[in-house]
Order: C-alpha cells, then structure tokens, then sequence
C-alpha cells in the first residue's frame, strides 16, 4: 500500500511540474553524469545567479519525487502524509494562480533504473544539457545489464535539449566526449570542459593552499594542513586564476569548468565567471577540509562513493602531508555483480598510498583483501561492520599530524566516524551530511 500511494504521489506531482513548465517556461539546465553532478549544478547555480532568479535543486533532489519538487518548489515531506498533501496542494495552486517563478532552473538528474532519464526527457525542453564524467565503472550498474547500458541511459538527456541549444561535454573521458555527434540532431553547440587540452574550458597548474601549524610537543616541527586549491583556468584564450576553500583535490576543480562552460554558453566573460565562482562553497561530504581530534586533518567525501569516486579520492593523498595517512572506506553499493572484483581494485590502489586501513561493511571485507595482496600489512588493516563502531576506536589510534580520508556508499552512513572524530562535534549539523533528523532516525 505504502509503494502505491507513493507512486500515486510521484505522478501527480510530475503531472504538477509538467504544467509548471509548460506555464511558466523557465529556461533548464539539466546536469547528468556518474560523477560530480550535485557539485555541478552547485557550481552552475554561482555562475547564473549572478545575472539571473535561479532556483537549483536542494542538496541531491535528482531522482523520480526530487525532479518535480524542485520545479515546484517544495521540500521533501519523508513520511508526513499531510506534507505530502501540502506539497500537492502548493504545486494546484501554483498552476492555477500566477506568481513570480525563476528564469532559469538548475536540475540534477540521476539515474537508479532504465528509463529514468528517458521518462524525464519526454518532456523536459532543455536549454542547456551537461553530462559530467561517464566512468568505465558507474554507481548504480546494479540495475543495468551492463555499463554501457548505464552511459546510454545518462545520454538520453540529449533527447530532452530544445532546437539551438546547448550540450556541455567532460572533454578527459571518451564515452562522453563521443556524444558530441547527437548534437547535431538538435542543432545544439558543443562545448567541452576538462583538464586535456582539447577541452574548450580547461585548467592547469593545480596545487594545494596550504596553512602552517606546528606540531604537538616540541615546538619545532611544522606540519602544513591544506585549507584548499588553486588553478588557473582557460577558455576563448582567456586565463583567470580560481580558488576553492575548504575541499581538496584535483577533481574538485572539474565541476567548476563545467559551470563556465554553461557561462560561456551565455556570452559571460571569463573574468565575470571568475568572479561569480568565488563565492562558491563545496557541499558537504565532497572532499571536505574538517579539523579533527588531536590535531589531524579529515577529508570528509562520505556522500556517497563510486569506483571512480574512490579512486579519484585516493589520488589526492600524494597532495597532502602528514605523519600517517589513514582511510576508513566503506561499502560501494549498487555494483552488482560486479561489486567483489571493484571492491578488491580499491584495496589494491589503497594499499600504495595508505599507512593504515579501516573498512566499513560485508563488501568491503573485499577492500581489506585487495589492499593485502598488494602487499599492506595485515596489522594495519582493521575491520569493522558498522560506522559507529569504526568511528569510536578510530578515536584510539589518532595521533597529532594524522591525515584520514573517510569514504563510502550512502547507507553505510560514514559522516558517523567524521562526527566522532572532528574537533568540534557541535558543528556537525552545519558541516556533515544526512543531520537532518529524518536521516538520524535511521
């Protein structure tokens, strides 16, 4: 009964945002992808609201009940039937009487089955689409026949763009690059973004901002703790420096060069997007900068974790200085049938870079497993099944100067070991992802 009226729900809500659509035509930028669509579209909402009334979606509202309260404009009711009620009421009441609704809507689109996207670009009139990083191994392939089913589904958002539009494509990886050709059926500029020089927006000389602090004890040695990144970004033959505050990484810069990429699309000047990005802030539980206990460092990228995602995390560790590295990951879910051999590919990356291992969950005994094989000591790798538990003994074994990275799927819930580890708990609400007390009560 309870899948019924939600789905009973879910379409009136649709059939809602629908008729918001067609009534109000707001121009939409539709943002899908394996990897980095919510920093995307974050990152797309900085560079046109500078100009523009944009509403975007709130947190990770990209799936079949996200999509239309976004155009509706209404919150996530969880399990209140009469908010539910509300929302449907608001969304009526919206279509029958006239109001000042946003010029342009930035929507994150996901998909967790066939057809998702497919259903949505039916009708969706997309001014600006942009497909973000297609990995050779994407999240959600549980529920696909293969890989290449689940790159096919993120394509179908092409179907969705309006006559002379535009397609914004992640230049560094092939299978997205290669949709430029569908363009053409909707006569739709192509604009690449990336890192690789056959990017049209691209960056380089990536490095870390870093902070001194002296170390615990004898006063002497320092330790530098990075507070962000900075890179030089590129496009029409332009170049502009661009800082992010508070995050790490490389890849934390790529869905930047996604969003000038929409702005270029518009006429903005570099300089003008530049300077829209600077007020920019990184969402929780993406690569996040947070001090922790006894002088340590966390990176909190505990929103969810892909593969990809993973790897691209543990490729940030080189950057950073510390007395031991340590990474506490948790399950991948939502892998299928391949989930043991790409579980046992992270161990084995990890076990390169980490002076010390904790894993979450069942799957990932197979993490644990890989990181041996390649050689990491059975002594420093530690197994747990949930993400209190990890976090709590976590607490014992840090010591002033340690780096630790936590990772892992949604449900394995691992901003609990960034809450038990951070300086300043009380700040968890305001830093750390799932604090609403819907999530809490899980």
């Amino acid at each position: 009964m309870k899948a019924f009226l939600k789905k009973g729900v879910v379409a009136i809500l649709t059939l809602e945002a629908r008729a918001v659509v067609r009534k109000y035509k707001p121009r939409i930028v539709a943002i899908t992808g394996s990897v980095g669509k919510t920093s995307t579209k974050d990152a797309v909402y900085a560079v046109l609201a500078q100009s523009f009334h944009v509403r975007r979606s709130d947190k990770s509202f990209n799936s079949e009940v996200g999509l239309p309260l976004t155009i509706l404009g209404c919150p996530n009711a969880w399990n209140n039937p009469i908010r539910w009620l509300q929302n449907i009421l608001d969304g009526l009441l919206l279509i029958l009487f006239p109001t000042k609704y946003p010029e342009w809507l930035v929507l994150e689109i996901g998909a967790d089955r066939p057809g998702d996207i497919r259903a949505v670009a039916k009708w969706l009139p997309v001014d600006i689409a942009v497909i973000t990083h297609l990995p050779e191994m994407p999240v959600h392939v549980e529920y696909f026949n293969s890989p290449t089913d689940v790159v096919e589904e993120k394509a179908s958002i092409i179907n969705a763009l309006k006559q002379n539009s535009t397609l914004v494509l992640y230049a560094d990886d092939e299978r997205t690059r290669s949709l430029a050709s569908r363009a053409k059926e909707h006569d739709a500029r192509v604009i690449t973004f990336g890192i690789s020089e056959k990017a049209d927006v691209r960056g380089g000389d990536f490095a870390p901002i870093f902070e001194k602090e002296k170390m615990p004890n004898d006063g002497v040695e320092m330790i530098k703790h990075p507070v962000g990144m900075r890179a030089t970004i590129i496009a029409d033959s332009t170049s502009e420096q661009l800082e992010i505050i508070g995050t790490i990484g490389k890849h934390q810069f790529i869905s930047l060069f996604a969003a000038a990429a929409v702005g270029i699309a518009l006429q903005k000047k570099l300089p003008v997007i530049v300077g829209a990005l600077r007020g920019y802030v990184p969402p929780r539980g993406r690569m996040r900068l947070i001090p922790g206990i006894k002088q340590t460092l966390i990176i909190d990228d505990t929103y969810n974790a892909s593969p990809a995602a993973v790897a691209a995390a543990l490729d940030t560790l080189p950057l950073i200085q510390a007395k031991r590295k340590i990474v506490v990951l948790g399950d991948m879910l939502e892998l299928g049938k391949y989930s043991v051999e790409e579980h046992r590919k992270v161990g084995m990356q990890i076990a390169k870079v980490v002076d010390l291992l904790l894993t979450v969950g069942f799957r990932a005994h197979d993490i644990a497993s890989g990181a041996l094989d390649e050689g990491l000591a059975d002594a420093k790798i530690m197994q747990y099944e949930d993400s209190q538990e990890a976090g709590n003994e976590l607490q014992t074994m840090l010591e002033p100067g340690d780096c630790v990275l936590v990772k892992g799927s949604q449900s394995m819930r691992m901003e609990k070991v960034v809450k038990e580890i951070m300086a300043e708990p009380e700040k968890a609400g305001d830093l750390l992802v799932r604090q609403e007390v819907e999530w809490e009560k899980r």
